[in-house]
C-alpha cells in the first residue's frame, strides 16, 4: 500500500482542481515545500499508479446529451466476459462488476434516448450471458468521479499520525 502523508493529499486535491497546475504554484499554496519536492512527489504517485493526470472530456460538449445507467443481470460464469465486452463500446463511459442484484453496471452516453434504447435492445440485451437489464435515464449529474476529493477525515487522520494538530 502506498504510504500517503498530508502533503501528498494536499497535492492530489490541488491537482484535482486543475491537473495542469505548475509545481511552483502547488508548492506556494501548500507552503513549506519546494517546487522540486512537489514534482518528485507527483512523479512518484504517477509512477506508482496512485494518481493519473489526464484530460476529462464532457460528453455533452460532443453532442452526447443523454446519459443512462444500466444494470445487467448476467449468468454467473459470464460476468467478467460480459463486462469486458461492454467496455469495448465507445458509447459506454463506465463499466463495473458488482455484488448484489446487479452483476454488471454500465453508463451509456448518447445523442438522445432513442440511441440509448437502440443500444440496449440491439446490443446489450443480445449479448450472450445477459439475462435482464434495468435502465435509468440520468437527466442531471451533481457530482462525478473527477470531482471527488480526498476526504478531510483522511487528511486529519494523516496529520494525527504524523503528530501534527
Amino acid at each position: 500500500m502506498y504510504n500517503f502523508d498530508k502533503t501528498d493529499v494536499k497535492i492530489v486535491n490541488i491537482l484535482l482542481e486543475d491537473g495542469r497546475k505548475p509545481a511552483s504554484e502547488i508548492a506556494r499554496r501548500i507552503g513549506n515545500i519546494s517546487e522540486r519536492a512537489v514534482r518528485y512527489r507527483i512523479d512518484r504517485m504517477v509512477n506508482d499508479e496512485i494518481i493519473q493526470i489526464s484530460a476529462v472530456a464532457k460528453p455533452q460538449a460532443f453532442g452526447l446529451t443523454s446519459i443512462a445507467d444500466v444494470w445487467l443481470e448476467v449468468e454467473s460464469d459470464r460476468i467478467l466476459e460480459v463486462a469486458k465486452k461492454m467496455a469495448v463500446y465507445d458509447n459506454v463511459s463506465y463499466v463495473a462488476c458488482g455484488i448484489g442484484e446487479s452483476d454488471v453496471s454500465i453508463q451509456i452516453v448518447a445523442k438522445d434516448t432513442g440511441e440509448i434504447y437502440q443500444f440496449i435492445t440491439e446490443v446489450v440485451r443480445k449479448t450472450p450471458g445477459v439475462r435482464k437489464t434495468t435502465t435509468s435515464i440520468v437527466p442531471l449529474i451533481i457530482k462525478d468521479v473527477y470531482q471527488w476529493r480526498v476526504p478531510e477525515r483522511i487528511v486529519d487522520a494523516l496529520a494525527e499520525k504524523e503528530g501534527i494538530k
